[in-house]
């Protein structure tokens, strides 16, 4: 896939990966988890006929696999995903997806386009551009504090 248009403020907010990781709702979850692994990523969008069906994290293989005793081998992500996720236009400020996370309490938001997945916002890409502005902002004030 292409690098997708990004959320007003930089490319770079829709996540290192640079491609959104993509599966078949009947991929085995042993199959999706190495997907994940080998691209070190969080989620995998689980797309149905070019539409996004559904969403599955390295949260759903511990809380809906592991934890209730269903085999990864023979469990599709289909039927542990979260089915039909909240997602935000590629318009929206980056500001306004990390605060959507931040209130409902996930960790990635698909960026949906004309009905097609071209996207993902996540915590992890978020991490840099809110740590550097975080640092210069406690600099700035460390330094009119010093001069106080």
């Amino acid at each position: 896939t292409q690098m997708p248009r990004p959320l007003r403020i930089s490319s770079g907010d829709l996540g290192r990966e640079r491609r959104h990781l993509v599966a078949q709702p009947d991929t085995l979850v042993s199959d999706a988890a190495k997907l994940m692994a080998g691209k070190n990523a969080g989620a995998v969008m689980v797309v149905d006929a070019d539409r996004l069906v559904g969403i599955f994290t390295e949260r759903d293989i511990a809380y809906r696999v592991v934890a209730q005793g269903l085999d990864a081998r023979t469990t599709r992500i289909g039927d542990v995903m979260t089915p039909a996720p909240e997602t935000v236009e590629p318009d929206r400020p980056f500001g306004y997806a990390l605060l959507r996370m931040h209130e409902r309490g996930f960790r990635h938001l698909p960026v949906i386009e004309d009905g097609k997945l071209i996207g993902i916002v996540s915590a992890r890409s978020a991490m840099d551009p809110s740590l550097e502005e975080f640092v210069s902002e406690a600099q700035r004030r460390r330094h009119y504090a010093d001069k106080g």
